[in-house]
């Protein structure tokens, strides 16, 4: 007696189902991203390599080397690079406090919250708050000077200046430092700790020869972001110091809004400058991010 065999049919679906809830749930942040981050950056490349008649060329690249711009770019440099280490170390020492240093609780979680708010505000509300407290006529300023008869502007301060900038910017550099570090200070474990004291060594010699090495990946990256945040902002730099000081994203924004030779496709060349350094600050970071994720697994 035979048997007639019968293919089986395959009960796999055509269409996996989970499969396409996961991308609809992720499409809102993909649309989102070509249409604010993607495309805008391949139409501002390609932008700055094009004159406003739509023709190829190098001019745009080579009037980013003459004086005015560069030195726009130094300046942003220098008050990101100040603004970066200043919101390093002072964050460090805070994150080391609260993680390490045996504080109560309830201290880290205020500066947690505290942080995770100061690290957004930025634009005119922070501008507006500096000028309150530290301007000519701010609170700060008028009770130095009533109080304690130090007049702080007499020392040569201003505010609208260059320190001035890097103090303003570090009101939200900090918090991000500690936002950002904390995770990595919780990673230390206590064994490592435990084993330096059983070798003889001393928390000076620990700290030295163990814990800066293994965090050293962490704080030069966040070092960078932090670099990297403070070079693209704009909003309270202009409102705190107008066209005062020459820094990189207030001439790009004079650029393309006409205020000056009106050529924003020098303007596009000027953006991508800034791209490229932020993005080449933002790349180390994820480098050392993946290699301080390493040593402390």
């Amino acid at each position: 007696m035979s048997t007639v065999s019968t293919p089986m049919a395959s009960s796999a679906p055509l269409i996996n189902k989970d499969r396409v809830i996961d991308w609809l749930g992720i499409s809102p942040f993909i649309i989102f991203s070509l249409l604010f981050l993607i495309i805008p950056t391949l139409y501002l490349v390609v932008g700055a390599f094009l004159t406003p008649e739509g023709d190829f060329t190098l001019k745009n690249i080579g009037d980013l080397f003459t004086p005015s711009i560069m030195s726009a770019y130094w300046i942003s440099i220098r008050v990101s690079v100040a603004s970066a280490l200043g919101g390093a170390l002072i964050g460090f020492f805070l994150a080391w406090a609260v993680v390490l240093g045996g504080l109560p609780a309830s201290v880290r979680s205020t500066l947690l919250t505290f942080s995770g708010v100061a690290s957004n505000f930025a634009g005119v509300p922070l501008a507006f708050a500096f000028l309150a407290t530290l301007g000519r006529t701010g609170l700060v300023t008028i009770f130095l000077r009533e109080w304690f008869g130090f007049n702080l502007y007499g020392t040569g301060f201003n505010l609208l200046s260059f320190f001035g900038l890097t103090i303003t910017y570090m009101y939200f550099q900090i918090p991000l430092m500690v936002l950002i570090l904390t995770p990595a200070l919780d990673g230390m474990k206590k064994e490592w700790r435990e084993a330096s004291q059983i070798l003889g060594a001393t928390n000076r010699q620990y700290w030295t020869m163990v814990a800066l090495p293994i965090l050293w990946p962490s704080l030069l990256g966040t070092t960078l972001l932090l670099f990297a945040n403070a070079f693209g902002a704009i909003a309270t730099a202009f409102a705190l110091t107008g066209s005062s000081l020459n820094i990189v994203p207030i001439l790009l924004y004079a650029q393309i809004r006409g205020d000056v030779l009106h050529n924003a496709n020098l303007g596009y060349a000027i953006a991508l400058g800034m791209i490229v350094i932020t993005g080449v600050s933002n790349v180390l970071y994820l480098l050392l991010r993946m290699r301080a994720e390493r040593w402390q697994k």
